[in-house]
């Protein structure tokens, strides 16, 4: 569903993204971790077209979107969901999601206010990730866990096939964690999902699969067992986590 190939993202001297490779089935749960500056935002931002990339090229269920603009992405089928929170802070729960939805129509529809059937499809997302009770109040005073699943509503009423999901449990507390995780994990298998996280117990929760950036390069691919085994990925990113816990 989602491919790289050679995909290289320079700046000035510096090689964010050196040649990565990742291949995507539809369904798969991917999980992209490695040490801070490893080029894990990096890779996001250029699968949805924010930074062009250096050389290399992204495909999107087989078509070559490499040159394409990040709103024609994201009308291919490519979301995401950002570490900041890219919310209408003054407008309601419900007002957010409804305009995803329209914005699915066109990007020129004209209106005042969402038409009611946007509100009802609204209404269903914000049911769907257990927001229905927030609704009306304004995003700016959700909390943060709640803010977070508005977001996840928002990306999901654009119908994405690819999801991505950068620091999805980023600021929460454990209750918001595994949350935020249940919704993630009862996500329909048809939807493509690569996951940019920290949190090892969440990566390991959620991911069918790992890779494993460093400087820039994929040094390990695989199950969750073989990433936990393998040696250069504790050496580079593994066990200097478990390390900063412990101190």
């Amino acid at each position: 569903m989602i491919e790289v190939r050679d995909l290289r993202r320079s700046f000035g001297g510096i090689r964010a993204l050196d040649g990565v490779t990742l291949s995507v089935p539809s369904g798969q749960r991917l999980a992209v971790i490695g040490p801070n500056g490893a080029g894990k935002t990096t890779l996001f931002n250029v699968l949805t077209g924010e930074l062009a990339a250096t050389g290399g090229l992204v495909r999107l269920d087989g078509r070559d979107i490499s040159r394409d603009p990040p709103w024609r992405r994201a009308r291919r089928g490519l979301g995401r969901m950002y570490q900041r929170n890219e919310l209408f802070d003054s407008l309601t729960a419900s007002d957010n999601v409804a305009l995803a939805v329209a914005a699915r129509a066109g990007p020129f529809r004209p209106f005042t206010m969402p038409p009611r059937s946007d509100r009802v499809a609204a209404g269903r997302l914000l049911d769907r990730v257990g927001l229905a009770a927030g609704a009306d109040v304004p995003s700016r005073d959700l909390s943060h866990g709640e803010r977070r699943q508005l977001e996840l509503a928002v990306t999901l009423a654009r119908g994405p096939r690819v999801l991505l999901l950068d620091e999805p449990t980023a600021g929460m507390s454990p209750t918001e964690t595994a949350r935020i995780v249940e919704l993630i994990a009862g996500l329909e298998r048809s939807l493509t999902v690569l996951i940019v996280e920290h949190d090892m117990d969440v990566v390991f929760r959620l991911a069918d699969r790992i890779a494993v950036l460093h400087e820039g390069r994929v040094i390990a691919d695989g199950t969750s067992e073989e990433i936990h085994g393998d040696r250069q990925v504790h050496d580079v990113y593994l066990g200097k986590a478990v390390e900063a816990v412990e101190r």
